[in-house]
């Protein structure tokens, strides 16, 4: 009877996780490389750029505000790009870096906007939404 009872809830979860593994709904995280950014870019994306230090904590505040914002459907289109502030330097100088913590805003390539250490959840979020638009 118990075995019943457990086979019947893993069906439920399988087909649960099988039917949100297509929505789509999280936007798409990838460590930068230029070529996807381009390729991102040429497609017409709507980007964000994360210029991030895992030692920084306002970074560690702006994560929490993406991952907040990670599973809106509103944002399934989005896609995030981290710059490792401490190793991509090259990236820095040609988005004009020069702090982390910096997010810039993309639609296709066109910048639309661009913020440095804001944690505002409202503010992030308006960032996004001019790269959306």
């Amino acid at each position: 009877m118990r075995a019943a009872s457990l086979t019947k809830i893993a069906a439920i979860v399988v087909t649960a996780l099988m039917f949100t593994a297509g929505t789509g709904w999280a936007f798409e995280e990838k460590p930068f490389d230029m070529t996807a950014f381009k390729q991102a870019q040429s497609e017409g994306k709507s980007i964000l750029l994360d210029a991030f230090a895992p030692w920084c904590p306002t970074c560690k505040a702006q994560q929490k505000v993406l991952g907040a914002l990670k599973d809106d459907a509103k944002y399934a289109a989005l896609v995030l790009f981290k710059i490792d502030y401490d190793n991509q330097t090259d990236a820095l100088k040609t988005f004009n870096v020069r702090q982390q913590s910096t997010l810039i805003a993309f639609k296709g390539d066109k910048e639309t906007g661009r913020s440095v250490g804001d944690t505002q959840a409202s503010a992030i979020e308006a960032l996004i939404n001019t790269a959306l638009n």
